[in-house]
């Protein structure tokens, strides 16, 4: 079964995502720091990079699956990290390059074996979908969840344990991603002559969207504030796109018309993109760690940077 069009759509607007997405945080980096960031050109190209490629990423949802679109989301860390490499000097070591490989033969695969984009000619084909009882089954269970989350984890554990906000990120935004692929279909049959914005859902998939987003983005923000980014990318990426794949297989049963053996495959893809993912994150900043040499004069502030060290990898090992 070959690539359908729309399919060969979704992937050069998720590819291009990724690379402006990718690109953005470097040239934002390579723009002065401090509070002066406002008045350099490199800044505001970046926030235009990063803007063009989360508007590519949208218009992604309207034509391709969300189980095609959403794990390429991993090349934007391939891009940014070759570029860091090329322009910033930051060095890409050998378990970078393994990781970068791991990424791409993974998405491969997938694309690869993506399933075909169900014809939708209208936004209330998309409502009754989302109305189904086992779409209805999941967003309960998840409103339930982030509720239990946010009311009652978030004051205990908020501050400690890292899953607390990734699992509310991750589970809002498999119903934003779907509110999302609902909102990107209706501008793509508007735009080709079926106004979709006449009926009421579009608009209830709008609101869904600006809320789902802002809580989102308030908890994504909170963890970054407190946890280790390197580890929090990963953990997010793998719970934020396993997460939004179930839902999409639940609300647009991007399965039933594949056979075994192509679903092992998209399975097998998708893992490999998460052993790229975990690989690039854990070890990169290997190539710049700076060499100790030991000394007779410097036992202490040796030892001091050993137990740092040690600290801090048992904080990122207790988590969750």
């Amino acid at each position: 079964m070959g690539i359908s069009p729309d399919n060969v759509h979704g992937l050069v607007l998720a590819v291009s995502s990724s690379v402006f997405i990718g690109s953005s945080f470097i040239v934002k980096k390579k723009g002065a720091g401090g509070h002066s960031y406002l008045c350099e050109p490199w800044w505001w190209a970046g926030m235009i990079a990063m803007i063009v490629g989360e508007i590519a990423n949208f218009a992604a949802y309207a034509f391709a699956p969300a189980i095609l679109v959403t794990p390429l989301g991993a090349l934007s860390i391939i891009f940014s990290a070759v570029l860091a490499h090329f322009i910033l000097k930051e060095k890409l070591h050998i378990f970078g390059v393994l990781g970068c490989v791991l990424c791409v033969v993974g998405s491969t695969s997938i694309v690869l074996h993506a399933p075909q984009e169900r014809a939708i000619e209208s936004v209330k084909e998309v409502w009754h979908l989302a109305t189904e009882p086992g779409f209805l089954v999941y967003s309960g269970v998840v409103l339930v969840v982030v509720s239990v989350l946010i009311f009652r984890f978030v004051p205990l554990y908020g501050q400690t344990h890292m899953i607390v906000y990734v699992g509310i990120c991750s589970l809002m935004g498999s119903i934003t991603v779907m509110s999302v692929k609902a909102l990107g279909i209706a501008l793509k049959l508007t735009f080709s002559g079926s106004n979709q914005f006449i009926y009421y859902q579009t608009w209830l998939f709008t609101i869904v969207v600006c809320f789902a987003c802002l809580l989102q983005i308030n908890y994504l923000n909170k963890a970054l504030d407190t946890f280790n980014t390197a580890v929090i990318s990963p953990v997010y990426y793998v719970m934020f796109t396993s997460l939004t794949i179930l839902a999409s297989m639940i609300m647009f049963k991007d399965w039933d018309s594949q056979n075994a053996s192509q679903i092992v495959t998209e399975v097998c893809g998708f893992i490999t993109i998460l052993s790229g993912t975990f690989l690039l994150h854990r070890t990169k900043d290997m190539g710049n760690a700076p060499i100790i040499k030991s000394s007779p004069e410097t036992p202490v502030s040796t030892k001091a940077n050993s137990t740092t060290s040690a600290n801090t990898e048992e904080q990122q090992m207790t988590v969750f």
